[in-house]
This record gives C-alpha cells, sequence and structure tokens, in this order.
C-alpha cells in the first residue's frame, strides 16, 4: 500500500501539470474559456504530460484490435452519419416486412412470446449498456483516454430529456386507449381472442338456430343446404386495426429518431441500437400483421399497410438527421464562425445532444411498460407456463447477453 506521502505528492505533481496545461490554453492566442467547446477543451488536455502518460500505458496495457463485430459494422455502415442512419433504417424496414410474406395469414400472436422476450432483452441491453453511459458519460475512445467535465444541471437536462420520451409514449398510448374505448391497440393476443370469441358465439348462435330448424321440419332431397353466412368483423376490431397502424407509425418515427441520434453520437451506439430495434422490429411487424389480418384486412392489405408505416422511420431519421445538423451537439458541431453556440440553461447542450435521451426515454417504454405486460401473462397449467417462464427469461437474457457482448468487446 503506498504511503499518505507518495500519494500527496502524485497529487501535488498532477495538480502542478493540470495548472501548466490550463496556463498553456489560456496564453494561446484566441483561446478563452468562451470560445473553446467541449471538444476543443479534451484535445487541449490532451497535451498535458500526465495524459499522455497515461494514453501510453493505456495502448499498451489495452492495445486496439478491431473485433468481428466492428468489422461486420464497417462493412454494413460506411458513410456519413447520416448515410449510415438511412442505411440503418433500410435494415430495420426491409426484412421484417418481407418476412411477412412467409406468415400464415391465421399465426397466433401469443406464440411469439419467445421472440419477444428476446426483443426485450436486446431493447434493454441497448439502453442499459450503451446509451445511458454513452448519455451521461459518452464513449470510450480507443487510442487515448477521456475526461467528463461535470457541468450544473447538464444531468438534470439529460434526465428531463429521458422523461419527456418516456412520458410521450405513456401520453400516446393513453390516447389510443380512449380511442378504443379502453381496449389496448397493441394488445394482440387479447383481440385475437375477442375476435375468435365473437365468431365462436355466433357460430353457436347460428347452430342453435339451425338444430332447432332441423327438429322441426325434416329436410329432403330437394331442399337446398342453407349457405353459411359470411364472416363478419367486429367493428371494434376494425377500429384497432387502423389505429394500431397510427401507433405503428408513429412507434417507428421514434425508432428512424434513434437511429439518427446514435449514429451522431458515434458509430458503435448507431450499430448497437440498430441491431437492438431490428430484433424488436420482428416480432412488432408479426403481431401488428396478426392484429390487421383479424381485423378484416387481407394479407396483401395487411402487408402493404406495414410498409406503408415503414415511411414512418424514414421520416423519423430525416428528422433526427435535420435536428443533429441545424440543431447542434456539444461535441462542436454547433460551433458558428468559429464561435460556440450558447448551450440550453446555461450548459453545453445543445438542442441535438437531448434527441438521444429522448429516445432512450422511448425504449424504456417500449420494454417495459409496453411489452412485459404480455410477458405476465399467465395461464391456468402451471407446468406449462413455469417452463414457458424459463423460456422467455432465457430469450431475454440472450437478447441482453448479445448486448452487452458487443459492447464488450
Amino acid at each position: 500500500m503506498p504511503s499518505r506521502i507518495s500519494l500527496l505528492l502524485c497529487a501535488v505533481i498532477a495538480s502542478i501539470l493540470v495548472c501548466q496545461t490550463y496556463a498553456h490554453i489560456f496564453e494561446s492566442k484566441d483561446a478563452s474559456v468562451a470560445s473553446l467547446s467541449v471538444a476543443e477543451i479534451e484535445d487541449k488536455l490532451q497535451e498535458c504530460p500526465l495524459v499522455q502518460a497515461l494514453n501510453q500505458h493505456k495502448v499498451a496495457t489495452h492495445p486496439p484490435t478491431p473485433s468481428v463485430t466492428s468489422r461486420i459494422f464497417a462493412v454494413l455502415f460506411p458513410g456519413s452519419p447520416a448515410v449510415n442512419a438511412l442505411l440503418a433504417t433500410l435494415y430495420i424496414s426491409g426484412p421484417p416486412n418481407f418476412l411477412l410474406a412467409l406468415c400464415p395469414p391465421n399465426i397466433d400472436p401469443s406464440s411469439l412470446s419467445v421472440m419477444v422476450a428476446f426483443a426485450v432483452g436486446g431493447l434493454l441491453g441497448d439502453t442499459l449498456f450503451h446509451l445511458l453511459p454513452e448519455i451521461f458519460l459518452g464513449e470510450d475512445a480507443e487510442e487515448h483516454v477521456r475526461f467528463v467535465m461535470v457541468e450544473p444541471n447538464k444531468n438534470l437536462l439529460l434526465g428531463v430529456a429521458i422523461m419527456v420520451g418516456f412520458l410521450t409514449f405513456v401520453a400516446m398510448d393513453k390516447g389510443l386507449r380512449i380511442a378504443t374505448g379502453g381496449e389496448d391497440p397493441h394488445d394482440h393476443s387479447h383481440a385475437h381472442g375477442k375476435v375468435e370469441g365473437g365468431e365462436k358465439a355466433a357460430a353457436s348462435g347460428a347452430d342453435t338456430a339451425k338444430s332447432s330448424t332441423l327438429r322441426s321440419r325434416k329436410p329432403t332431397k330437394d331442399t337446398p343446404l342453407p349457405t353459411p353466412p359470411a364472416k363478419e368483423v367486429n367493428p371494434s376490431a376494425k377500429l384497432g386495426g387502423y389505429l394500431n397502424l397510427i401507433a405503428d407509425f408513429t412507434h417507428n418515427i421514434t425508432d428512424g429518431l434513434a437511429l439518427s441520434s446514435s449514429f451522431y453520437a458515434s458509430p458503435t451506439i448507431g450499430a448497437t441500437t440498430t441491431v437492438a430495434v431490428f430484433f424488436h422490429e420482428i416480432p412488432h411487424e408479426v403481431g401488428d400483421f396478426a392484429l390487421l389480418i383479424q381485423s378484416g384486412f387481407s394479407k396483401r392489405a395487411a402487408m402493404g399497410a406495414q410498409f406503408v408505416t415503414a415511411i414512418g422511420a424514414f421520416l423519423g431519421t430525416c428528422v433526427g438527421i435535420a435536428v443533429q445538423e441545424f440543431g447542434g451537439s456539444s461535441s462542436g458541431s454547433g460551433a458558428v464562425g468559429g464561435e460556440v453556440q450558447a448551450g440550453l440553461y446555461g450548459t453545453s447542450l445543445q438542442w441535438g445532444d437531448l434527441l438521444l435521451p429522448f429516445t432512450a426515454g422511448t425504449f424504456l417504454y417500449v420494454g417495459t411498460v409496453a411489452v412485459i405486460p404480455e410477458l405476465l401473462e399467465t395461464g391456468p397449467n402451471k407446468g406449462e407456463e413455469l417452463r414457458k417462464t424459463l423460456t422467455q427469461f432465457l430469450a431475454m437474457f440472450t437478447g441482453a447477453g448479445i448486448m452487452l457482448a458487443i459492447s464488450w468487446s
């Protein structure tokens, strides 16, 4: 254990070196505190001898070696943040919708519970392992150490943006429930049961009337067979289908916002967010497809409607790119004419910095409130439900583990 005197000497030396670095900053031409962005301050700190020694130690102990996932991500996302965000939106919108062609029209949404659990693990893993650390601390750099500048009220504003994103989805979900008369438009299993229950009730009534008619009259050879009545869809189910399309469209907008903001934060965060959204989109699109079929849509019409809602993802991506390009960020993109724009409420935050925490709040809602209740539904068979629960937890840990493995490497 080092003595207190040696620790004190190290602290004094470090303080002297840091003071020398700050003196160099103040003595340089056209370099005052007001004209330096956060990125420029960090660049100046890299000139400190102590920081340079730390950089050498970091490279020696943890040499930067590209992993398999980083190579794959470099191939999939080779362009600028804007181009990569548009490519990611194409990746998450195209394949899941084309998979609907392979889905049978009578698919049971409750059979997707394992896939939904896997998607929940991916979404929560991306939010907890990638988005939130990036929001409050930033991303680690392979070639040098990084510093976090703590500002008054900065973390509070980031937390407010997370809460606004969460409450935005609460308000949207609440409005849709009011519009559907208290029913959850996303509850695929309940809608399935209600539609089937209505059909069974109508069928049982028809069978009762038919049996009473047959008892009163004996059929002859010339008696024509009764034609089966046309299958009718409950009007509330039709309304639920259309409202679900609206909810899907707005949900895709937030996905586009998440992709654009994450790629502007860093290529790694953008790539992991794309993976998490892709995992979530497959069961989400299949469940919505089944709901539209139960609402009276044909298979072709349901697929077309899903492709139309995919436009919302591109819309959200374009809005996010515009906010990042014109709203600026604390990393230096908000500088105009060599001067840094005034931050929000006395902090270095720009409007573009609030986009990522906003989408993190929406991810928290989707991964918890919007999906977890479906996984909590149980049936009367305890043994079967126990096996189903273990499978769901295994799928959830698998999704979160993939996000952790990508982040760890």
